[in-house]
């Protein structure tokens, strides 16, 4: 069903607020062109530089349905970001509104300038409470929100749209502020706060504090937008708690026109956000009210477990094993927090105990490794979509590095399995015995150390000449891209490409498929389409 919005026609009247799911130009292209209810696509909020925002934890949950994160205005920078939208291509009746921020009434003009020419709109973000000098810094002040809205407004030709903060004694100043500045429309809100949540006394939040969204700030969403509409009179984006048709019937009796809906979408995967809009859509149009059952409540709580080895295989390379068992299923994976470090994505190893496999890349790998017997650490899962191959076909695991530590566990519980590992060295394979246990197992090792000297592609290559009925294999990479590269460059010529399955390590920050950091090349998001895909 179209829409009319800012004089074009568009295909849905929902959106997907900046800074969620469609913070990747890729993940954009793919709602664009399987989503049409999402009429309006909101980018994250581009700036004049590059900035990498707040190190993990950037997400949590306070009560169900009740989220906090601190992102902090993570993006590529306005050069990069162009370069991106000059690579897609969005079908019609799409509405592009881009995000932008800035630390001063020049940086918005500036950024504005060069996004205004790939995009249908552009969102400033007056609101954001996670960036020091930046966002709800700005908005709060209706003389600068006027003067930044005027300025973009006479720099570009395209409609601007101010994003307002409800942390603010009336908001209805800002706005009226906003539209003498000549915006054609607003868009509130952001989240409220920042607020502070802690586990065992620690701030989970690595910046302490971040901003609140989720079920919990609707009632404030829908006064904003009362007020808003009651005052100023032009179209409104409403944003705040939505997560039923409900919800969205409710911002429209306020005076909504847009409907950004947000972190009720936590844990759906790619799939499963096209049912709940379809199904959304379908519930304005027959009064019902059934798209929310397809929604669930992610599990971001954290559990503690105390390390009873940490062995050292190598300088940098560690198996932590932990004193109790984890319920995950293969495929699967986990995060470990260690307060006031940070937060970062493990596959098990092993499930009974939890068992880690850490190569250090960096600080906070660095620490992991470091713990001795008796530390304890906090981890939050299972995430990610199991694996489930079939009986009838022959799996055929290919790890490479530390990739082993996401295969262990199918080989566990697949029967009819054929392993193939390769490291750098002896020192560098693990869970070598553990595996010959279930499975036979081939290696290389580059120094040749152990097993055939070479790469693991050219040992999968000696084995798969010997095989005669290659349609029944099924095959699972996990490891760095280029030795999963060359891995399905070879299985494709004895297999079908969809006997491939592949895990390739993608920057994963939130676990829940929010803030869309973990962005495929082809738009999936590996923590909930994945991690195998």
């Amino acid at each position: 069903m179209n829409h009319m919005f800012l004089n074009k026609i568009i295909s849905g009247c929902f959106t997907i607020p900046s800074g969620i799911i469609t913070t990747d130009v890729s993940v954009l292209a793919r709602i664009a062109r399987d989503i049409p209810e999402i009429g309006v696509l909101t980018t994250k909020s581009i700036g004049p530089r590059p900035r990498e925002g707040h190190k993990e934890p950037i997400f949590t949950q306070y009560a169900p349905g009740c989220f906090m994160n601190a992102v902090g205005l993570t993006n590529p920078g306005v050069e990069e970001f162009v370069r991106q939208l000059q690579a897609i291509s969005l079908p019609k009746h799409r509405f592009l509104l881009a995000s932008i921020f800035g630390g001063s009434v020049e940086e918005y003009v500036d950024v504005a300038r060069l996004l205004a020419p790939y995009a249908d709109g552009l969102e400033l973000n007056l609101s954001c409470p996670n960036a020091k000098g930046l966002g709800m810094a700005v908005g709060q002040d209706p003389t600068l929100v006027q003067e930044i809205t005027q300025a973009v407004k006479q720099a570009v030709p395209i409609p601007v749209i101010p994003k307002l903060t409800p942390n603010v004694p009336d908001i209805t100043v800002i706005a009226k502020a906003a539209v003498a500045g000549g915006a054609d429309a607003l868009c509130g809100i952001n989240s409220v706060g920042p607020g502070y949540y802690t586990v065992d006394g620690y701030p989970v939040l690595t910046n302490t504090y971040g901003g609140m969204c989720g079920k919990g700030i609707l009632p404030i969403g829908l006064k904003s937008i009362r007020a808003i509409a009651d005052c100023v009179d032009v179209p409104l984006i409403a944003c705040g708690g939505i997560s039923s048709a409900e919800d969205v019937r409710a911002y429209r009796h306020a005076g909504a026109d847009i409907f950004g809906v947000g972190t009720s979408l936590s844990g759906l995967s790619t799939q499963e956000l096209q049912t709940f809009f379809t199904a959304l859509q379908r519930d304005l149009e027959q009064d019902s009210n059934h798209a929310a059952t397809l929604l669930r409540i992610p599990d971001l709580s954290f559990r503690t477990y105390h390390l009873v080895e940490n062995q050292p295989l190598a300088a940098d390379l560690s198996i932590l094993r932990f004193e109790r068992d984890i319920l995950i299923r293969p495929g699967q994976f986990v995060f470990v927090w260690l307060p006031g470090v940070g937060e970062k994505p493990f596959s098990v190893l092993d499930d009974h105990p939890l068992t880690l496999a850490i190569q250090r890349r960096g600080c906070f790998s660095e620490k992991l490794c470091s713990l001795e017997a008796g530390a304890t650490v906090y981890v939050r899962g299972p995430y990610g979509v199991p694996l489930h191959p079939p009986k009838q076909q022959k799996t055929v695991l290919v790890g490479g590095g530390t990739g082993f530590a996401a295969l262990y566990h199918l080989a566990k519980t697949q029967p009819g399995t054929e392993i193939f590992l390769g490291a750098k060295d002896a020192r560098h394979l693990f869970y070598v015995e553990e595996a010959r246990k279930v499975a036979p197992v081939h290696i290389a090792t580059e120094d040749g150390s152990v097993g055939r000297q070479g790469a693991v592609t050219a040992l999968l290559r000696h084995w798969l000449r010997t095989q005669k009925s290659e349609e029944d294999l099924v095959f699972f990479n996990c490891g760095p891209a280029g030795m999963v590269d060359a891995a399905v460059a070879l299985e494709e010529l004895y297999v079908p490409r969809h006997h491939i399955y592949n895990s390739i390590d993608y920057v994963t920050r939130c676990g829940v498929g929010i803030c869309g950091s973990c962005a495929t090349p082809d738009g999936q998001r590996l923590c909930v389409d994945g991690p195998f895909l």
